[in-house]
């Protein structure tokens, strides 16, 4: 009985000391792997592609354009467009975010005024300015999920007394400023600063504070993500642009008629729609509590490089307090229908 249980144990050991040589070798061979290569159920192989793009996305995102630096590089835009030099402002603003680190510091506007003259007089390229500049990739690839959609050639509709449509081509500003035109706001650049409901944490986005009621427009087309309420957001609405870079979060909407009529989640907007009215809901598990001692929108932009970013640890919110002075170059005029008390938009730029 002793004898057979040994024989039996030899038996099933000799399979399980082969398993665990294989092992070890294998840890140790794997120290010595080429870069790009990865382990797959015990076998070793290169790695393709796909697999390389699934972890090859950008993690964390530095943008600190300034107010002035969009407005330049903006104008050198619009005024070049149509030319044989044209220059792109989204390069520009990356190509000055090289060379100042992404900080912006100094004179920077300078810095674009002179680039922007020597691509013009044909004495140089973008492309030759920028091949031996190691960081321009990344910030090309920031700078364009950012500001990709907000500058291009657009159509403005608009519908006379007689309700004939007008159609008019133009090339500049497509996005919107959140806040209708007409309304007044204030606000300062409080992106980073403490929260104090619920648990500790940082403020990722820009408040801007007005009046009740006031129309809260779509600062670009895309899906309607979120809608409904957040006991931190309250009523709040969140928009994913179309390429799916961007998702804007509108937040703190009007207790009772938060949104605009009709509005439901899934629904497509256009750039420069009424989407929702000003208030402040919020901070409160109970639905449709006014909460927030201040009325304001809290307005987010979160960047979206890979779909394992949009809700968690790997989220990118950035300081949108630049961005929102340079857009109100474009604020949407809005009309009010005295029936129904709903603001809607005068035209569209698409």
């Amino acid at each position: 009985m002793s004898g057979t249980f040994k024989r039996k144990s030899i038996i099933v050991g000799i399979p399980a000391m082969v398993l665990l040589l294989v092992l070890v070798f294998g840890l140790s061979y794997r120290s010595y792997l080429p870069k790009g290569s990865v382990a797959l159920t015990g076998i070793f192989h290169e790695e393709t592609t796909e697999e390389k793009e699934k972890k090859d996305f950008i993690k964390w995102v530095d943008f600190d354009a300034t107010y002035e630096a969009l407005s330049t590089a903006y104008q050198m835009d619009v005024e070049t467009w149509g030319t044989q030099n044209h220059v792109n402002w989204i390069e520009l603003l990356a190509y000055a975010a090289v060379k100042s680190g992404g900080s912006f510091k100094g004179n920077m506007v300078k810095l674009l005024r002179d680039t922007k003259e020597e691509i013009c007089s044909g004495n140089t390229t973008m492309e030759k300015l920028t091949e031996n500049l190691k960081n321009y990739d990344y910030y090309l690839e920031v700078y364009e999920s950012v500001l990709k959609e907000y500058v291009g050639e657009y159509q403005v509709r608009t519908k006379g007394e007689d309700g004939k449509e007008t159609v008019i081509k133009k090339y500049g500003l497509k996005a919107f400023s959140p806040i209708a035109k007409g309304f007044y706001y204030g606000d300062y650049d409080d992106f980073g600063v403490s929260r104090g409901y619920g648990y500790r944490r940082k403020h990722l986005g820009h408040d801007m504070m007005g009046q009740i009621g006031t129309p809260i427009i779509a600062v670009e087309g895309g899906t309607i993500e979120a809608l409904g309420w957040n006991q931190y957001g309250g009523w709040r609405l969140g928009i994913r642009s179309r390429d799916q870079r961007r998702y804007y979060y509108y937040a703190h909407l009007r207790q009772n008629r938060p949104y605009a009529e009709g509005l439901k989640q899934g629904d497509e907007v256009k750039a420069g729609d009424v989407i929702g009215y000003m208030g402040h809901t919020g901070y409160s598990k109970k639905e449709n509590t006014n909460n927030i001692d201040c009325v304001h929108l809290h307005f987010g932009i979160q960047l979206i490089f890979d779909e394992s970013q949009k809700e968690g640890n790997g989220e990118i919110w950035i300081d949108c307090y630049s961005l929102t002075k340079f857009l109100l170059k474009n604020r949407q005029e809005v009309v009010k229908n005295e029936e129904t008390k709903e603001w809607r938009a005068v035209a569209f730029r698409e």
